[in-house]
Formats: C-alpha cells, structure tokens, sequence
C-alpha cells in the first residue's frame, strides 16, 4: 500500500542524508522523494512516498522521528491530504502530434514551443502517470521528469511548528 510521509527536518548538512539512510538500513524502499527549505530556511519538509503496511509504516515513522535533526513527522495517508506530482515531457516537434495533443488535452498542462522540441508541463493530482505514458508512446516522448509527490493535510491538522 502506497504512503505519503511528511517530515519537518533541521536544513542543515547531513539531516537529509541520515533519514534516507534510515529508510536504507531498515530495508524500505523510497518510491518518490521531495525537499525543499521552509520560508526562513532554517527547516526543510521532505516527503517521502514509500509503500508497506500499516505497520511497517508505523515503524518507519517511530524511526525517523528518533533523528535528531527531525522535528516532527506525519503519516499524510492516515487522513484526508492533497497530493500532486509535476511531471515535464520533452517531445521532438516533429512528433507532437495532433492523437498526443487530444491525450494531454484532458489534463492541466503548460506548453512551451521552441523551433525543434515542444515541453508540457503537468500538475496533477494522484495520476497515473505510468499509463500516460504508455497511452502517448515511450517512441515518442524524447525525454520526461519527474517531481516526486508533494502532500498536505486536508484538515486544519499541519506540520509547522
């Protein structure tokens, strides 16, 4: 079963390293991993997508919030949460073509056109990316990204200090 963590870590060197070596030593595979510093800079809030039971995630949970550098951690999948992913396709122009433009039509999407390649940008809320991708054609997408999965408790319940 897939599971969103958020954690509220100290910015400073080696915090992210040893919680995703947590992750390492104990055997739990990280499907998705996102970072990025808080408004001061001083704290960061890392999310991590993994998948497991309720107990192995249970465990994973009492784990990181052991690190020192840890301020706090939440299990997003407990609870109502918004989670999105940005994913960024890179197509040659040439193969942007109109049965690729109706496919992406139904999503969200931001396009950026230069002379030889077309870049979609899409945001999108618990997608299936992977069959996207299958429905567009691995051929003719020239290259993809991947954000991670970001989330937020729905509730007025959050991980700020």
């Amino acid at each position: 079963m897939k599971r969103t963590i958020s954690i509220l870590i100290e910015n400073k060197p080696g915090a992210l390293a040893r919680a995703v070596g947590l992750f390492h030593q104990r055997g739990y595979n990280i499907e998705s991993l996102n970072v990025a510093p808080l408004t001061d800079g001083t704290y960061s809030r890392m999310t991590v997508i993994t998948k497991g039971t309720e107990n192995v995630v249970e465990q994973i949970t009492k784990q990181i919030n052991k690190l020192i550098d840890v301020i706090k951690v939440s299990d997003l999948s407990e609870g109502e949460h918004h989670e999105i992913e940005l994913i960024i396709f890179k197509f040659i122009k040439s193969k942007y073509n109109t049965r690729i433009q109706k496919i992406l039509r139904k999503k969200k999407i931001s396009v950026i056109e230069r002379s030889d390649v077309v870049t979609v940008a899409i945001i999108d809320e618990n997608s299936d990316f992977d069959s996207l991708v299958k429905s567009i054609g691995k051929n003719n997408i020239h290259e993809i990204v991947r954000s991670g999965g970001v989330g937020i408790h729905e509730t007025e319940k959050n991980l700020n200090l």
